[in-house]
């Protein structure tokens, strides 16, 4: 997807105040059972069409409102998964300016959940 200068700009801006985590160490945190919240924020048809194993989704467009519900604990580990990475480092910035101390974005998104053999959930 081609995307536009000032997107990018956003995107690189946020990423300066967050923190992104590897496919590979999440996939390890899983197979470990360590307790995180791992949130597909994609559009609703993204998620129908697939989604990583043991996410659950809460759009990018929703999330700042319904968090709190999911997530009350401020402190929580919270790692976000968007398509290519660039929305959930959006997110994980305003999540962080809502007070979450402990948020990660995806980097390479659900592109590179899948590239990298990981297991995934249909509908």
């Amino acid at each position: 997807m081609q995307h536009s200068n000032g997107f990018l700009q956003l995107v690189n801006d946020a990423k300066s105040r967050i923190r992104e985590v590897t496919v590979a160490s999440v996939r390890e945190k899983l197979q470990r059972g360590h307790p995180f919240h791992f949130i597909d924020i994609r559009e609703d048809h993204e998620w129908s069409r697939g989604r990583a194993e043991g996410a659950v989704h809460l759009g990018k467009g929703i999330i700042e409102r319904d968090i709190e519900g999911l997530v009350p604990d401020a402190g929580e580990e919270i790692v976000l998964y968007c398509g290519g990475g660039y929305r959930s480092a959006l997110s994980a910035d305003a999540l962080q300016r809502m007070g979450y101390r402990n948020v990660f974005s995806l980097a390479g998104g659900y592109k590179e959940w899948v590239a990298s053999g990981n297991p995934i959930a249909a509908t």
